[in-house]
């Protein structure tokens, strides 16, 4: 069997073609312009996040990278986000509450999500008269809801998908937000289903599957017929020939497979820093916009760890459960939920 005989194209819409009633959006985070006090983006350089409370608490982001031409927030059309320039930076606080951190800008986003989820926790509490127990910083995993696509982000199966066995409570990792193009759709894989099957148990054709990548784990990517892989870069800067989904994690397919084998072969990389998926998840823009309005998938963004530990089958299994616990409310109630039988 050749699991590379066929390249994505993107032009073949999901087969679930879900058409129902449209319920009210998922919740998603927009912060309030007012709290933003400072926002200033400078080529190849530092840029700061200044956030106001009305109260006590402030929070001050550093973070390094290139200048994004367009929203520096999230956007859905193909809006690629900065590459991370340097490292992940340390902690440190003083006596107004003040937090800087050298971090991507994805995680500048999440800092400024739990400050501001952190005060409505105390504006409710303080309005119920309960005592206020300050929240926890952000750790080395987390997840939050957003409100439109964009490459690098997870969509999340809701309880509407119970019983939909391609899609059952399985997170896809965005490797494209697209365009309206018919043939330049969203598409990812699937990252929590696991085949339980090696390469070399497929008795691949390719060479470079039969030898560099015989012991990498297969998965299951999604219903649309070709195969692709992650992989894990590190700290090193993009690698020629493979598109970044988000800081340290590209994506390949059939035309990139000799690039990666010469980079093992180099020892640049390692066989296990791949993760090979047969089959992918593909939409044209406004299918994939009537899915989420529809209420059949979550957004969110995530921490890279978590996309990182996927790579290991036991931790992928649980990724659906983890990513909603994670993003707290009434998305960790779901995820405590049985199955719904359809």
């Amino acid at each position: 069997m050749d699991l590379w005989s066929v390249q994505p194209k993107h032009t073949t819409t999901n087969p679930l073609l879900l058409r129902n009633s449209f319920p009210e959006k998922p919740n998603s985070w927009n912060p309030g312009k007012s709290r933003i006090s400072y926002l200033g983006i400078e080529e190849g350089r530092v840029f700061e996040i200044g956030v106001r409370s009305s109260g006590s608490r402030s929070l001050v982001v550093r973070a390094t990278g290139k200048k994004n031409h367009g929203n520096s927030s999230s956007s859905g059309n193909g809006d690629r986000p900065p590459e991370e320039d340097g490292g992940k930076g340390s902690n440190s606080s003083d006596s107004q509450n003040s937090l800087r951190i050298n971090l991507d800008w994805r995680e500048v986003r999440a800092n400024l999500f739990a400050l501001e989820q952190a005060e409505k926790a105390e504006f409710d509490a303080q309005n119920k008269g309960v005592t206020y127990h300050e929240s926890k910083p952000l750790g080395l995993k987390w997840a939050h809801p957003i409100s439109v696509p964009e490459t690098g982000c997870v969509l999340v199966a809701t309880e509407k998908l119970d019983g939909v066995r391609t899609f059952e409570r399985t997170v896809v990792l965005l490797l494209r937000s697209g365009t309206r193009h018919p043939q330049e759709g969203p598409f990812g894989v699937v990252i929590n289903r696991p085949l339980h099957k090696k390469i070399k148990h497929m008795k691949p054709t390719n060479l470079d599957l039969a030898t560099t990548f015989s012991d990498c784990s297969l998965h299951f990517g999604g219903p649309l017929e070709a195969s692709m892989f992650l992989l894990r870069t590190g700290g090193r800067s993009k690698l020629p020939g493979f598109e970044e989904v988000i800081p340290g994690l590209c994506f390949g397919a059939r035309n990139s497979l000799d690039e990666a084998a010469e980079l093992v072969k180099k020892g640049v990389l390692k066989p296990q820093d791949f993760r090979f998926f047969v089959g992918y998840a593909g939409w044209q823009l406004d299918q994939l916009r009537e899915e989420i309005e529809s209420d059949y998938w979550y957004v969110a963004a995530c921490s890279s760890n978590l996309i990182y530990e996927s790579f290991s089958d036991s931790s992928s299994e649980s990724l659906w459960e983890e990513i909603l616990q994670l993003m707290g409310g009434h998305y960790s109630e779901l995820s405590r939920k049985p199955k719904q039988d359809m």
